[in-house]
């Protein structure tokens, strides 16, 4: 079983994949328990389009190089 923990609420799910597609549809910071292991974040930005996430919300980090 896993168990997701959001605020004060637990929910459990048969695999790691339901709840992670669970956590994703959320949009808010959970924690994600199974096998002794513990997950914990905001999950659902799987990628960068148009310099923007997909939620709409852009994406500034630059990688400063140093010489």
């Amino acid at each position: 079983m896993i168990a997701v923990k959001h605020n004060s609420e637990i929910h459990e799910f048969e695999t790691l994949d339901q709840a992670m597609a669970w956590a994703k549809e959320l949009g808010e910071f959970v924690r994600i328990e199974f096998d002794g292991m513990k997950v914990v974040g905001k999950f659902g930005a799987d990628g960068i389009l148009d310099g923007k996430f997909p939620n709409g919300e852009a994406y500034t980090w630059r990688k400063r190089r140093r010489q």
